[in-house]
């Protein structure tokens, strides 16, 4: 097994909570004006990071929320928000992936704290896996959940096998994620922690992003009208609206096309 860099005081190593959500990122075109969308619709102010004038850690009244690499282009991927998955070995873990008909678009590739590599499962959503050093914020961002995530997939029990095997969920491996099935979702703990639901609602041959397969971002606000308001205005989109018993949510769209979702902070 490869040795990840070894955790200072206050950081979490990747190995520690393998298999859960650890980061959300955003592939871009232009950081600048990424920055400036973010800013007007979530509020965010921004600090650079040990990687490169090319990435930043978007900050939520001080606490890190997500980070954003100016990549789209080098990499030849779309603008998009990924979820990363913490991992013990990310060479390990990429060849899973392609034994079980996932494909591994990018990396693994070494970084300053880690190692990480973009992929997707058998239907074609786009996710992340990270060996290495964790944010020292890392247990404020899980438990404070300003982010959340959702797998849009046409078979949910499927997408948790497959999951499964490569990111080691449900094994008999002290501190795995626990997989419990409610309803028509899979719901992912991880520590007793709702960290991930894995929901039906994608269609794989589906002209439309929206409605492909893909990992939901959502990021929580109090105010959603005036949130949906700064993205009309600062040249985004947005794609679908829900109101419900459980609350409000909309599906929007960045001015480079990336999709998110909008959520008040009781839709979890």
């Amino acid at each position: 097994m490869r040795q990840s860099p070894r955790p200072g005081t206050g950081a979490t190593s990747s190995d520690a909570v393998f298999g859960a959500p650890c980061w959300v990122s955003l592939t871009s075109r232009d950081l600048a004006a990424t920055h400036r969308f973010y800013a007007a619709v979530l509020g965010w102010t921004y600090r650079g990071t040990k990687l490169g004038g090319r990435f930043s850690v978007a900050l939520d009244d001080g606490r890190p929320v997500a980070g954003i690499a100016e990549l789209a282009s080098a990499w030849q991927v779309p603008v998009a928000w990924t979820p990363y998955f913490a991992v013990e070995d990310a060479d390990e873990t990429a060849a899973r992936i392609r034994e079980r008909s996932g494909t591994v678009a990018v990396g693994p590739i070494a970084f300053e704290s880690g190692r990480a590599a973009l992929a997707a499962d058998r239907n074609g959503a786009v996710f992340g896996i990270w060996e290495g050093l964790l944010s020292e914020s890392w247990p404020r961002w899980r438990d404070e959940q300003p982010v959340w995530l959702r797998l849009r997939t046409p078979d949910p029990f499927e997408a948790a096998i497959f999951y499964g095997e490569v990111l080691l969920w449900a094994s008999d491996r002290p501190g795995a994620c626990e997989v419990a099935y409610e309803g028509d979702e899979v719901v992912l703990r991880s520590a007793g922690r709702v960290v991930a639901r894995l929901g039906r609602g994608a269609v794989q041959a589906a002209l439309d992003p929206v409605e492909r397969p893909h990992w939901e971002v959502f990021f929580t606000l109090r105010d959603l009208p005036a949130a949906l308001r700064a993205v009309r205005a600062n040249g985004g989109g947005v794609v679908a609206h829900h109101a419900g018993p459980a609350g409000e949510s909309a599906v929007v769209r960045d001015p480079d096309g990336g999709l998110f979702t909008l959520t008040a902070p009781d839709v979890t």
